[in-house]
C-alpha cells in the first residue's frame, strides 16, 4: 500500500483565505478581492444609469411636461455645447491630465469665427472655429509636455491668455456677421425632422470618441499613459505625442462648441456667460460619469450621461419651481458621491 504525504489529502473545507489547490499562495484571496472590486466597479460604471432612470421616472411623475419630446430635445440642445467639450476632455483626463481652459478656448473660437465671417467671408467661420480651437489645444499640450508645466497651472494660465485675446479681438463688443447671416446661423438655428443640428453633432462626437477610447490602439495607449506614465514610456509609447493629441482634440471640440453657440446667437461675444462656466460644467459631467481625475479610468458614454443628468436636474427642478440653490446642492452632492465611489475603488 502506498502512503500519501499528509499535504496530498484535500481538506474537507478550505478555510477562509486558503489558497486553491494547485494555485499559488494567495490566489484565493486575490479572486475574492477581484470579485469585490468588480462589484464596486459596477456601481461606478452603471450606477449612473440607474440613477438617471430613477430621476427621469420621478420628474415624469412630478411634471407632465418633462417626458414630452419637445422638452427632452430641448435638454439635449441646451447641453450640447457642454457635452461636446466634456466628451473630448474625458480623453485628456483619462491620459492623466487636466484642462481648465475649456471655456476660454470656447469663447476665443467663437469670437474668431465671427470675426472671420465679417472680414473674410461667412464660409471661413467654420474652419476657423475648429482650427483655432485645435491650435489653442496644441499650445496647452506643448506647454504641458515640453515645458513640463503642471496641467492644472498651465491651462489656468492659458485660459487667462485666451480670454484676454478674445477681449482684444472683439474690443469688448459683440461681433455680428451681417452678410450671409442665414449661413452663419444655419447650424445653430435649424433642424431636421424636428431635431436641431447640435443634437446630431453632440451624438456624433460622443459616439466617435467612445469608439476611439474603447476600440482603438490609441485608446488603449491613453489608459496606459493615465495609469502609469513612466511604465508607458518604458514600454515604448510616445507619451508626449499622445498627451498633445488629447489636448488638440479637446481644443477642437471646444471650437466646435463655440461655433455652435455663435451660430445659435448669430454673434461672437467675449463676455459669454456659457464660456465662463463651461470648464466647471464639463468637468463636473466627467466626474459624475466616474472618470478618475488621476487618470487611467473613464468612458465617454458615462461622461455624456453625466452631462445630461446635470441638465435634467436643472430642467426638472425648473419645471417644479424649485429654487436654484437647491439645484446646486443636489448637483454638488452627486459629484462628491461619484468621486468618492471612484476613489474608494482605486484604494482597493
Amino acid at each position: 500500500m502506498t502512503l500519501q504525504p499528509p499535504d496530498a489529502a484535500a481538506p474537507e473545507e478550505a478555510p477562509a483565505g486558503a489558497a486553491v489547490a494547485g494555485a499559488p499562495a494567495g490566489t484565493f484571496d486575490r479572486r475574492v478581492r477581484t470579485k469585490r472590486r468588480l462589484r464596486a466597479e459596477h456601481v461606478r460604471d452603471y450606477g449612473i444609469v440607474v440613477f438617471l432612470f430613477a430621476i427621469c421616472v420621478y420628474f415624469s411623475l412630478a411634471s407632465p411636461v418633462f417626458l414630452t419630446s419637445g422638452n427632452l430635445l430641448n435638454i439635449v440642445y441646451l447641453n450640447a455645447t457642454v457635452g461636446i467639450p466634456a466628451c473630448a476632455v474625458t480623453l485628456t483626463i483619462v491620459a492623466g491630465n487636466f484642462d481648465l481652459s475649456l471655456g476660454a478656448i470656447f469663447t476665443l473660437a467663437e469670437v474668431l469665427c465671427a470675426w472671420a465671417a465679417v472680414h473674410w467671408g461667412v464660409w471661413w467661420a467654420f474652419p476657423v472655429a475648429v482650427a483655432s480651437g485645435a491650435a489653442m489645444g496644441l499650445v496647452n499640450g506643448v506647454i504641458r509636455t515640453k515645458l513640463r508645466v503642471n496641467a492644472f497651472l498651465a491651462t489656468l494660465a492659458t485660459a487667462l491668455v485666451f480670454s484676454g485675446i478674445a477681449l482684444a479681438v472683439s474690443g469688448g463688443f459683440e461681433i455680428i456677421p451681417s452678410k450671409g447671416a442665414n449661413i452663419f446661423t444655419f447650424i445653430g438655428q435649424n433642424k431636421v425632422g424636428g431635431i436641431q443640428y447640435p443634437d446630431f453633432i453632440v451624438l456624433a462626437v460622443a459616439v466617435v470618441l467612445q469608439l476611439v477610447l474603447a476600440y482603438t490602439i490609441f485608446g488603449r495607449h491613453l489608459y496606459g499613459v493615465g495609469g502609469n506614465r513612466e511604465a508607458a514610456r518604458l514600454s515604448g509609447l510616445k507619451v508626449d505625442r499622445i498627451v498633445i493629441i488629447t489636448f488638440v482634440l479637446t481644443g477642437a471640440a471646444c471650437g466646435i462648441a463655440g461655433l455652435i453657440d455663435a451660430s445659435n446667437t448669430g454673434q461672437g461675444s467675449a463676455s459669454n456667460v456659457l464660456g465662463q462656466n463651461l470648464a466647471l460644467d464639463a468637468i463636473a459631467g466627467v466626474a459624475l460619469g466616474g472618470t478618475s481625475i488621476f487618470g487611467g479610468v473613464g468612458a465617454v458614454w458615462r461622461t455624456i450621461i453625466g452631462v445630461f443628468m446635470l441638465g435634467i436636474i436643472t430642467n426638472g427642478f425648473n419645471l417644479l419651481g424649485v429654487a436654484d440653490y437647491w439645484q446646486d446642492v443636489v448637483r454638488g452632492g452627486l459629484i462628491v458621491t461619484a468621486v468618492a465611489v471612484s476613489s474608494m475603488i482605486e484604494r482597493r
